[in-house]
């Protein structure tokens, strides 16, 4: 029994020394513990940095009162009315839905002269096509085994030309037509490589082909990041071939005589843009655009956002002494409301002349002059009635369709991904460029015409600063139009950007549809966007997709 007890007084007096050395450890620790909150001591830990998330983190109605929130999934996403339209409205906008898909034929046609007219060269014979179902056209492709593809019925994409010219345009003026792109001679300042029967004078060898053929290849080159993570890119390579001025020549020829195919003809792709919201864009205040015209770097953030100041056929119509406003639209910002694009566009684009452009755009080229006299002089680019192709009334519709087609709403704000996506998108600067949000004006007209009670007071997401940067050489098409360098383009508007492959899954990104993701097109900003790209590529692969999920919530 008493050897009992002595093992269990040594157990017990083992216990409390363990207990008192507990003890004292938590002393120690509580003590330093309240140091580190500032209790007794000078030292503090550091704390994490609490992150701080844009204001445009949560917003999900991007287009204000004109969003639509039903077009999530699906492949008309970019099709819907503005929901805050009046009767009246929804009228003349399904009015113009059909205008614009209407598809034009050749002239005369005797049983639906309301739709002749067509060319008599173009690219494409109606709206849709370079805009799919309102949103991008699809990326011509390479098929297997061939280098190059020939541009036809197809393509949503085409070239604009112009010669270059002795020095830059920096003023405009009545004199120098206000630094307008100088039009190439016998051919204007876009090339249609498509055509109605009798287009040419070459027509039984060449038939439905319209000024030159065009071919399209691409090159590559790949980008790695420094996790191992690497991207091909691909850069579209264009070739002009058979010129109606000299058909069979081509750049190799060993006596180049087609004005086309001079060396100082300059050409740059372009491709159909999405075209919902383009009526909010038009009635943001001019005031607060160029409020952020930092041509000189003044706050030294490497981003110069330019005007350009274009001529606006709409003043000039009206008789303005100095037909001149801010440009807007465009990939360079070249034109300077809906009305001059859309309707620029159906003369040029189609090949039909409308109130506010009623002549041919290749009227007095030897091209034009010869296809009347070939035809009898049929198509004149006015109907039986001395009138423009296409009246008033059907210009109208296709106008205000494209200015109240409705802005999808965003999608997935809550991801904790798409959150942190939108924090660096600002920790990157850029939104240096692509400005969140702008509030439209109250009162007043978009292209010549009162402007919607819908677009009126409307905060807008549209992620576009809509001024013209310098995006890089390897981005440059050096071709000058207006004020705007042939290295300078129109900051993209991004809202409705993670829709674009839902509508047409063969949609590419960029001027030239050479990016194929918005991940390729984010590598191929430099110029001013050289340090957010670089930035963007010094993440880590996890970061990069959370930038791409935000991008894809728009």
């Amino acid at each position: 029994m008493a050897i009992k007890h002595n093992n269990s007084s040594k157990f017990e007096r083992s216990t409390i020394n363990l207990k008192q050395s507990l003890v004292h450890t938590l002393v120690i620790i509580g003590i330093t513990s309240l140091s580190a909150c500032g209790g007794s001591g000078d030292d503090e830990t550091v704390k994490p940095e609490e992150k701080v998330y844009p204001a445009y983190t949560d917003i999900k109605a991007s287009g204000g009162d004109t969003t639509t929130f039903d077009a999530s999934e699906s492949g008309h996403g970019f099709s819907t009315p503005a929901p805050n339209l009046n009767a009246e409205e929804l009228s003349l906008h399904l009015d113009g839905d059909l205008s614009f898909e209407t598809a034009f034929t050749t002239a005369p046609n005797s049983a639906h002269p309301d739709l002749d007219g067509l060319g008599p060269v173009f690219n494409n014979a109606d709206c849709n096509s370079c805009h799919q179902r309102d949103g991008r056209n699809s990326t011509p492709q390479v098929p297997n085994g061939q280098t190059r593809v020939k541009l036809g019925s197809d393509a949503g994409i085409f070239l604009r030309i112009s010669l270059a010219a002795d020095e830059p345009c920096t003023q405009g003026s009545l004199a120098n037509d206000y630094c307008a792109p100088i039009p190439v001679p016998d051919f204007g300042g876009q090339l249609f490589h498509r055509g109605v029967l009798q287009a040419r004078d070459d027509w039984q060898q060449n038939p439905f082909i319209g000024q030159a053929d065009v071919y399209l290849s691409y090159e590559t080159k790949v980008i790695n990041y420094n996790d191992g993570a690497s991207v091909t890119l691909k850069k579209p390579v264009f070739e002009v071939e058979n010129p109606y001025d000299a058909p069979g020549e081509t750049k190799s020829s060993s006596n180049v005589t087609s004005n086309l195919l001079q060396d100082n003809v300059l050409m740059g792709l372009r491709n159909g843009m999405p075209v919902f919201g383009l009526g909010l864009l038009e009635a943001i205040p001019e005031a607060d655009i160029v409020a952020n015209v930092d041509e000189n770097d003044a706050n030294k953030d490497g981003i110069s956002g330019r005007a350009n100041y274009v001529f606006d056929a709409v003043k000039a119509q009206a008789g303005d002494d100095y037909p001149v406003s801010l440009g807007r639209f465009g990939w360079k910002a070249n034109t300077p409301s809906v009305r001059v694009q859309s309707l620029g566009a159906l003369r040029g684009d189609i090949g039909i002349t409308n109130p506010l452009f009623p002549e041919e755009s290749i009227a007095g080229t030897a091209l034009h002059d010869a296809y009347l006299s070939r035809t009898g002089f049929v198509d004149t680019g006015s109907g039986v009635d001395g009138e423009p192709e296409a009246d008033a009334a059907f210009s109208d519709s296709v106008v205000f369709y494209v200015e109240t087609l409705a802005v999808p709403a965003r999608r997935n704000i809550d991801d904790p991904n798409v959150r942190e996506g939108a924090r660096l998108f600002t920790q990157l600067n850029c939104t240096g460029c692509h400005t969140p949000s702008f509030v439209t004006k109250a009162e007043g007209s978009i292209g010549g015409v009162s402007m919607s009670d819908s677009h009126k007071r409307q905060t807008i997401y549209p992620f576009s600063d809509m001024l013209l940067h310098d995006m890089g050489d390897e981005l440059a098409d050096g071709r000058p139009d207006f004020l705007a360098s042939g290295n300078e383009w129109r900051t993209r508007p991004l809202w409705g950007i993670g829709l674009t492959q839902t509508v047409n899954p063969q949609a590419g990104f960029l001027h030239d549809g050479r990016a194929a993701t918005i991940e390729e097109a984010i590598l191929w900003h430099g110029g001013e966007a050289e340090k957010s790209q670089q930035g963007f590529m010094a993440l880590t692969a996890d970061e990069r997709a959370q930038v791409i999920d935000f991008l894809m919530s728009l």
